[in-house]
């Protein structure tokens, strides 16, 4: 490594006496510095010429596709102004036809559920109705819609807390808005009821033990009181009505509707949380 060294000294030091003694070597690294500048501006060069070329022939190309468009334009202007007609006539039939008076019941309602909802989330706790006489579910109308009623869990602490407020707020409005007064007639179902309903048949129950929301206290049963007495069947004109609005109010807080299943449960709800039924 030494002997690299004093080498690469010896021939440094001889170059620079070469260049500083005699005239033709610094001759000699003008010219060569002079040629390399020389070749490195002539490349300089042909690469500007070709790049305005380049742009120039993308202009003369853009221009000629101007040219053309503006010439089919010209000679089928008849059939371009009735594809425009044809796509722009749609969007002007909707904004002459939009009025408020169209959906204007519609809008009514939205805003003022939209209102109860935004008091809900806020914090407003609404408290469950007094409990009803054990009476009012063992009657005979009753026994023949839900014989198994009497035995039925209607303990509001038992539901979870945010279906339990979407429930009353359901309650609230079916009252206050439509005039129904509603009942709970089962909320928190035991995996042995669950199971022993299940096995009456798929025209009481489908759903096995911790199959069904009921279990997690995210479901409910629910009918409507008239006079004092309790309202199941949906052959019943005014309780059918109430059912498809006590639906429509639950949709609109976020709750499902048995009503639309397969199986139609109109007096059902419940709140399908994320990861509840993956625990068992």
């Amino acid at each position: 490594m030494f002997l690299l060294a004093v080498a690469l000294y010896f021939i440094l030091a001889c170059l620079i006496s070469w260049l500083i003694l005699f005239p033709a070597g610094r001759d000699f690294v003008l010219h060569a510095v002079d040629g390399a500048e020389q070749r490195l501006t002539a490349c300089l060069q042909r690469v500007t010429r070709r790049r305005q070329m380049g742009m120039a022939s993308l202009g003369q190309r853009s221009s000629a596709l101007w040219a053309r468009t503006a010439d089919l334009l010209r000679r089928h202007y008849l059939l371009c102004l009735a594809g425009v007609a044809a796509l722009s006539l749609p969007t002007l039939l909707a904004l002459m036809a939009d009025s408020k008076s169209m959906l204007g019941a519609y809008d009514v309602s939205t805003r003022e559920m939209n209102m109860q909802v935004a008091s809900l989330l806020q914090g407003e706790q609404l408290v469950p109705p007094v409990d009803l006489p054990p009476l009012v579910f063992a009657t005979e109308e009753v026994r023949q819609e839900r014989p198994l009623l009497v035995s039925a869990s209607r303990n509001w602490t038992l539901l979870n807390v945010e279906y339990a407020q979407r429930l009353l707020l359901v309650f609230k409005i079916m009252k206050e808005k439509h005039g129904y007064e509603m009942a709970l007639l089962e909320g928190y179902r035991s995996p042995e009821r669950q199971d022993m309903l299940a096995g009456m048949g798929p025209n009481v129950s489908n759903a096995a033990a911790f199959q069904s929301w009921h279990q997690y206290g995210l479901a409910a049963d629910c009918a409507f009181l008239r006079n004092g007495k309790l309202v199941i069947s949906e052959k019943d004109p005014w309780a059918m009505r109430g059912y498809q609005l006590y639906g429509e109010v639950a949709e609109s807080v976020g709750m499902t509707w048995g009503g639309r299943w397969k199986m139609m449960d109109f007096g059902h709800t419940e709140l399908r949380l994320p990861g509840v039924m993956k625990k068992h």
